[in-house]
C-alpha cells in the first residue's frame, strides 16, 4: 500500500517539470517489457514451447552472464546496461518500478535530471558488474533494474535521512508504520547482506547485486553532497515487502 499523496508531494515539490527522467526510465522499462516474449502479449513470439525458447534467448541476448561478461567479450561488456531496462515477470517489474518511483523522484529533484540519469546507469552497471565478478563462473542470466534502484536508496539514505517513510510488514498484521527513511533503508539494507551471503549464483535473487549498488550509491552522494545541506523531506512511501 502506498501513500500516495506523500509520494506524490515529496516528487513534485520544488521542481516544474517534474521528475522527468525517473518518469522516463519507467516508461522505458514498462514499453519494453510489454513488448518482450516475457509479457507473454505479442502473437508473434509464439506460445508454448516456442514462447519459453523466445523468453531464453531474450535473457541471453540482453541480460548479464557472468561467465561471457569476465572473459572479456567485447558485446558481453554492454550487458549490465541493457539488463537494466529487462525484467523476468510482471511482479519483478511493478515492484522494480514502484520502488524508482517513490525514491528516484526525490533522488532526481536533489541531483539534477543529467547527473541522476547518469548516477542510475552508472551505478547499475557497477552493482550488476560486481556480482558478475563475484561469480564469475556462472552461466545464469541476471536481468532487472534492482542494482540502479538499490543505488538510489543508498542515495536516499544519505540526502533524505529524516523523510518519514509509510511501511506496511505483514509480521504486523500489515499495519502501516511511519518510521525515518534511515531506519527502514538500514534494515532494508542489512535484509539484502544477510541474504547475500547465504545466497549462491543459482537462479533467484541477485541480492549481492542490491548490496552494491546501494553500497555504491550512498558513498556516491556522500561524495558528491557531504559538503551540502541534506534535505528534510517530509514525505515518502514504500511498501514492507516489496524487493527492487
Amino acid at each position: 500500500m502506498i501513500d500516495w499523496r506523500g509520494a506524490a508531494l515529496g516528487a513534485w515539490r520544488g521542481t516544474r517539470s517534474g521528475p522527468t527522467v525517473t518518469y522516463g526510465l519507467i516508461a522505458a522499462c514498462c514499453l519494453l517489457f510489454v513488448i518482450s516474449p516475457v509479457a507473454g502479449l505479442v502473437p508473434g513470439h509464439g506460445t508454448g514451447d516456442e514462447l519459453l525458447a523466445a523468453q531464453g534467448a531474450y535473457f541471453r541476448r540482453w541480460g548479464v552472464v557472468p561467465a561471457e561478461l569476465t572473459s572479456g567479450d567485447p558485446r558481453a561488456l554492454l550487458t549490465p546496461l541493457t539488463a537494466l531496462f529487462v525484467h523476468g515477470s510482471w511482479l519483478h517489474l511493478l515492484g522494480n518500478m514502484l520502488f524508482l518511483y517513490v525514491f528516484g523522484a526525490m533522488a532526481e529533484e536533489r541531483m539534477g535530471p543529467v547527473e541522476f540519469c547518469l548516477f542510475y546507469l552508472g551505478t547499475g552497471y557497477v552493482a550488476l558488474l560486481g556480482y558478475a565478478v563475484a561469480h564469475a563462473d556462472s552461466e545464469q542470466t541476471l536481468v532487472g533494474a534492482s542494482g540502479a534502484i538499490s543505488a538510489v536508496l543508498g542515495a536516499f539514505l544519505f540526502l533524505f535521512p529524516r523523510s518519514r517513510v509509510t511501511s506496511l510488514f505483514p509480521f504486523l498484521f500489515f499495519l502501516p508504520l511511519r518510521f525515518p527513511a534511515w531506519i527502514v533503508l538500514i534494515f532494508w539494507f542489512t535484509l539484502q547482506w544477510l541474504a547475500a551471503r547465504a545466497a549462491g549464483a543459482g537462479p533467484g535473487v541477485a541480492y549481492l547485486a542490491h548490496v552494491v549498488g546501494f553500497s555504491v550509491g550512498f558513498l556516491y552522494a556522500w561524495g558528491r553532497y557531504r559538503g551540502g545541506d541534506r534535505v528534510k523531506a517530509q514525505a515518502a512511501a514504500t511498501e514492507g515487502e516489496s524487493q527492487p
